[in-house]
């Protein structure tokens, strides 16, 4: 099958309220890595109020904690169907406040507990520093194997059981800032406190995604042709071990 013959649909949740430091050029990114392979997007916007229907691609950016509660209430109304679509293999991206909502449990210091959909098996805390600045981590199935980006949190999430580290830190303090983890995955769904944006500055990392999702929709490996990437290539290898 040619990439021309091929379809996607990607699903942008909420991004009237989680789109902080730029999180819309994930959605970009993955549009226009698409559209340059002549691949089909079917493409969504979910705001509050609307029902979530099947996509192979899920985005959730990142917010402020008000925001943060509005959608977690929405997300749990929901989280049995989008529990089903884990389970289908659909791909899911979560950043920041989405990738903490994608865990158990949010715990800020003076609020009551925001229920996560359990999506992967971790929780978040409110801790005491703020994590700010650049972040470099490293992967062990994508090649190149480096994640670059830009942390700005004070949650601290801790993963268990069967969701693994996306990454791990060499500059920043992902996760915690004490086991050296960067982001969670489990099956095909991904976390990471990584901002500004996440995607254009990781090609790699959203052809994975669009890879895993086009399994997902036709039920075999299909591997993408690659792209002229030198400018995101530069941009990239620009901000490898660039400290805080």
């Amino acid at each position: 099958m040619g990439e021309r013959d091929l379809k996607i649909s990607i699903a942008h949740l909420y991004p009237k309220l989680l789109n902080l430091y730029g999180d819309i050029g994930n959605i970009i990114t993955l549009k226009k890595r698409c559209e340059w392979r002549g691949i089909a997007v079917e493409f969504e916007d979910i705001n509050i109020g609307d029902k979530i229907k099947e996509h192979d691609i899920y985005f959730v950016g990142g917010g402020q904690d008000k925001q943060q509660e509005e959608v977690a209430d929405e997300l749990y109304r929901q989280k049995d169907f989008l529990t089903e679509e884990r389970d289908r293999n659909a791909v899911f991206l979560g950043i920041c406040g989405g990738y903490q909502l994608f865990g158990h449990y949010y715990q800020p210091h003076d609020k009551e507990r925001l229920n996560g959909i359990s999506l992967m098996d971790a929780y978040t805390v409110a801790g005491n520093t703020r994590f700010i600045g650049n972040v470099t981590a490293r992967t062990d199935f994508l090649e190149p194997k480096t994640l670059v980006g830009f942390e700005n949190h004070s949650g601290l999430t801790y993963l268990q059981g069967d969701t693994t580290p996306l990454a791990y830190t060499e500059v920043g303090n992902g996760n915690n800032g004490k086991d050296k983890t960067e982001g969670g995955r489990y099956k095909n769904v991904f976390g990471t406190y990584l901002h500004g944006s996440f995607l254009p500055k990781n090609p790699h990392f959203a052809d994975y995604m669009l890879e895993l999702a086009l399994e997902k929709r036709y039920g075999e490996p299909i591997k993408l042709q690659p792209l002229d990437d030198k400018f995101e290539t530069e941009t990239h290898n620009s901000l490898i071990g660039k400290s805080y």
